[in-house]
């Protein structure tokens, strides 16, 4: 193939492959939609419904809501009766299934928190991620909305619901025993919406937990889903900084938030001042190759474009802030540990192709 071949080739190939993506971002912009608007969850809790029915249950114009059914049929996720009727008289119902990745919950195929929200609030972000690309500064968190908040406050829900205590249980059995065998105090730092610390506070009856997040919004709807989970007695949500910490706990968590941390230093450094002796913290965090490389695999595509998009304009808000990103590699949180004042550092591969969990002890 010759050197023109060839480009043309390449260049057939990119303009496809945008297309598609294009194509996905519509359509999970749709799914966004019918997220937002409780239209999965009606059909999903009523079962097939006519235009004028689902119209009428969630309150919207009878119009959208059939250009809407019409457009999830033709992507797949829903499904028609006949769709030779008459428009007024077609029933659309959930593809069987599609409610475990429609609809919000603890399901590990439930893709409203990891996929459909976070587009809506990085949609909205848009403009002010123009400008911090042209100026350097951060986007504060406030910018991505109830959206981001809410979705990236459930993306791990099911990680901390089904698999956190057996990871425990099997990398850290000395952590796992002394949790489980006596009393202990336990520091969710950046809790978000309080899985996690509900996912410790159920595995570990004995424990006492201080889930802490700056976000008085976040710490409120983590407050919520605590005493739904009936664990209010000992989960204490609060709005602080890591460095309102006090001492004396035998775990200190960072579960997915060291690499949004303006100062990740000045955090770790302060959850290391918060143990009890031997104490342990731990920092659940991307799984991303140790080395900068070439092309990479879907994950690795996922986790750049989350900091693109999101997470180093978050972590570039405010003074002095380091600006880890998403990709934040072994390497970088041993340095970041080092500096600290960690004595040891150790690096966990876990059965999740998102996720690393590094124990620091000093």
């Amino acid at each position: 193939m010759t050197v023109d071949a060839a480009a043309e080739a390449a260049a057939r190939t990119l303009s496809m492959r945008l297309f598609r993506g294009m194509l996905a971002t519509q359509e999970t912009l749709t799914a966004y939609l019918g997220v937002r608007l409780g239209l999965y969850e009606l059909l999903h809790n009523h079962g097939p419904m006519t235009v004028d029915e689902l119209a009428n249950a969630a309150g919207l114009a009878r119009r959208y809501v059939r250009e809407w059914l019409e457009q999830q049929v033709v992507c797949g996720l829903l499904a028609v009766d006949d769709p030779g009727r008459p428009w007024m008289a077609r029933s659309y119902r959930l593809v069987p299934g599609h409610h475990r990745v429609l609809t919000e919950s603890a399901d590990p195929l439930s893709l409203v928190s990891t996929c459909v929200l976070p587009v809506g609030g990085i949609a909205g972000a848009l403009p002010h991620l123009l400008q911090a690309y042209r100026t350097g500064a951060g986007v504060a968190a406030t910018v991505f909305g109830d959206d981001w908040r809410n979705g990236h406050g459930g993306a791990n829900r099911a990680i901390y619901t089904h698999q956190l205590t057996g990871w425990l249980r099997e990398h850290l059995p000395d952590v796992h025993v002394r949790l489980a065998a006596e009393p202990s105090r336990i520091a969710d730092v950046g809790c978000g919406a309080g899985w996690a610390a509900i996912g410790l506070a159920s595995a570990y009856p004995r424990a006492h937990i201080t889930a802490l997040d700056v976000d008085a919004d976040v710490v409120e709807l983590a407050r919520a889903h605590v005493s739904e989970a009936h664990v209010a007695t000992r989960v204490d949500c609060v709005v602080a900084d890591v460095s309102r910490l006090d001492n004396g706990y035998d775990l200190v968590c960072l579960f997915d938030v060291a690499h949004e941390l303006a100062r990740p230093v000045q955090a770790l450094r302060a959850c290391r001042l918060a143990c009890a002796p031997g104490g342990t913290v731990l920092v659940l965090d991307s799984q991303v190759p140790d080395a900068f490389g070439g092309p990479g695999d879907e994950i690795e595509r996922f986790q750049y474009a989350a900091s693109v998009l999101h997470c180093l304009p978050a972590a570039l808000d405010g003074v002095g802030a380091d600006g880890s990103g998403t990709v934040m590699r072994a390497p970088t949180v041993r340095e970041y540990a080092a500096a600290a004042g960690f004595r040891d550092l150790q690096v966990i591969d876990l059965d999740d192709r998102f996720h690393r969990l590094y124990r620091l002890r000093s």
